[in-house]
């Protein structure tokens, strides 16, 4: 289409609200948007702006456009999630696949049963759901056999009984087929298995509880006892799996590394968390976390049954629209009950996202990128990571973890309380903590690694160069790890030191090699603030005088009770010392030594 035509086109089109789908040249649909007014939402992909690289692409590639106009936003929100899913546009956020999700159902027949189910509901069934998984409905569907003893066979399964079958035998059903319970009975039990699955945990109890009271006055004990094994049971789930609410409820967490997003969405039913699934989003190259969630929750839940509340891990701008779209309460700003479960479920995306980052590349293939990226004879398949933590130089501590085969080898992670230096220098400590490990490893004549890396700039690394040429060892690689810009992963840049003199590496954010070293640099940096944390902690709660021999509890309070705090024990003199009751002179003397 030429410009003029498209001007012409842009010049008469509708204000109205709508979806608009991008052309390219082979009329194939590349974008699918949608807008509150047509004509000013589409005109920006048709003027000069700066923006950035995909967009500018997109734009490259448009022919045409075509627009289908709707009476609401809603509609258009609607309707954009269906023509994605119909024409899986190039440059649209996209999900991998849009399964059914599994349900438990309790069928409408004269003697229900419970089963498992997917696809398209019919109205003379109860449906409990969704579950993540197979797995997770089929778990729920053995703990209720269990307990209720409500049938799950098939309805021709059912019909041709005579006799009980096995499941009655070994105490697992009731055997409504042969007549072994009355229907009114056998109602009763299917209603409290409805109640459970509907998450009226306490309201079961209670029914449960009066239920096994009326058995025990009418004498029927066998009854009584039933009630009373159902109860035990119940009451055995809710103390596993309890909560201090019973609301069912999604939770939507977005996290994002080296330009690669992760969805996390925790599945909560009953207050209990049930399960949880990853997703990972085609074409969110510089997209942010808002734009990726705003995406995904009409593609995810548009079509399917949503729970009454989501609650999401970031703020959006079209939260009223998307939630009109999903009959649904979003929740951005969830209370101390709730929050908890945003935390597991962003903790979850990252690790999710972090396995899926490294699964992209085998551990051989990561070793074989950083054994051509360094320049190395063999395959690196002993590293270690130094990193300093501390805080405004206050409980200095050193990590030292080991990589066998691109692998952690947590039990052979070592740590280091750095002494006697000024506090706050990280070169002084680097050169202490690399000194300590190898000058150990040297005399106890054990092998030495093929790589170190150093967690800093060229300033940290050359102390290990010194160190290392100080104690005669020069078969170890050294290569420091400096930050990118804003601290942001997958920018870092790689420091070795030549005979022609300081060379700097900067690898893709995707690199195998890169992926490795930052697998290693964060594990370094993660054992290192968990040791500084436990020493400042430690350092904090403990007492001067716990250190002085001759000074027990009683003592020390003795000391406190009659001074009032340890300054003014720190300003006594010795005479004053010697007043407390229990404190002689070689005592006082001790404790004005420990307070130098």
């Amino acid at each position: 289409m030429t410009r003029q035509t498209l001007k012409d086109k842009l010049k008469h089109l509708s204000t109205s609200p709508g979806v608009y789908r991008m052309l390219d040249r082979s009329q194939k649909v590349i974008y699918v948007g949608k807008a509150k007014n047509l004509k000013k939402r589409v005109s920006q992909y048709f003027v000069e702006s700066k923006l950035h690289d995909k967009t500018s692409i997109l734009k490259k590639q448009i022919d045409t456009f075509e627009v289908i106009i709707t009476k609401t936003e809603t509609e258009a929100l609607l309707l954009e999630n269906d023509l994605i899913k119909q024409h899986k546009p190039k440059y649209n956020i996209l999900l991998k696949d849009s399964k059914s999700y599994p349900y438990i159902f309790i069928s409408g027949d004269k003697h229900p049963r419970l089963g498992l189910h997917r696809g398209k509901k019919t109205s003379e069934n109860q449906y409990f759901g969704p579950y993540p998984s197979a797995y997770v409905a089929r778990d729920a569907l053995a703990l209720l056999k269990k307990i209720f003893k409500v049938r799950q066979c098939t309805n021709s399964f059912y019909r041709a009984r005579s006799r009980p079958c096995l499941e009655y035998q070994i105490g697992l059903c009731s055997a409504p087929c042969v007549e072994k319970i009355s229907d009114k009975k056998y109602l009763q039990d299917v209603d409290m298995v409805a109640l459970f699955l509907k998450g009226k945990g306490a309201k079961l109890l209670n029914s449960v509880s009066d239920k096994m009271t009326q058995a025990s006055i009418d004498l029927d004990f066998e009854a009584a006892a039933n009630y009373r094994d159902q109860l035990i049971g119940l009451r055995t789930i809710q103390e596993q799996h309890g909560s201090q609410f019973s609301s069912d409820m999604d939770v939507v967490s977005v996290v994002e590394k080296s330009n690669k997003h992760c969805v996390e969405v925790l599945f909560v039913r009953s207050g209990k968390q049930i399960g949880s699934e990853s997703f990972f989003p085609k074409h969110t190259t510089e997209k942010d976390c808002n734009t990726v969630l705003s995406a995904f929750l009409p593609l995810y839940y548009l079509g399917k049954k949503t729970p009454k509340q989501i609650l999401i891990s970031h703020k959006l701008s079209d939260k009223t629209l998307i939630s009109s779209a999903l009959s649904t309460q979003l929740i951005q700003s969830p209370g101390v009950e709730k929050k908890h479960f945003l935390e597991i479920a962003t903790l979850n995306a990252k690790e999710s996202l972090k396995q899926h980052l490294l699964s992209g590349f085998t551990k051989k293939n990561q070793l074989e990128s950083l054994q051509k990226t360094l320049a190395l004879d063999e395959l690196p398949e002993w590293m270690e990571c130094f990193d300093i933590s501390h805080t405004m130089g206050e409980a200095t501590t050193a990590s030292c973890v080991v990589f066998e085969k691109g692998l952690p080898k947590t039990t052979k992670y070592r740590q280091f309380n750095i002494n006697d230096i000024t506090p706050g220098d990280d070169y002084a400590a680097m050169n202490q903590a690399v000194f300590r490990r190898y000058s150990r490893l040297i005399q106890a004549g054990r092998p030495l690694p093929s790589v170190v890396f150093i967690d800093g700039g060229l300033g940290q690394l050359n102390q290990a160069i010194m160190v290392m040429n100080s104690i005669g060892v020069e078969s170890i690689q050294l290569v420091g790890v400096a930050k990118g810009e804003g601290r942001k992963a997958g920018l870092e840049t790689l420091i070795v030191i030549e005979d022609e003199g300081v060379r700097r590496i900067n690898l893709s954010p995707h690199d195998p090699a890169l992926l490795l070293i930052n697998h290693i640099r964060d594990e370094s940096h993660r054992f290192a603030i968990k040791n500084h944390r436990q020493k400042r902690a430690k350092k904090r709660n403990t007492s001067p005088l716990e250190a002085v021999r001759g000074i027990g509890a009683n003592k020390r309070t003795a000391l406190l009770n009659h001074f009032g705090g340890l300054q003014e024990i720190q300003k006594a003199s010795l005479d004053e010392l010697q007043k407390v009751v229990g404190i002689n002179e070689k005592l006082a003397a001790k404790i004005l030594e420990s307070f130098k």
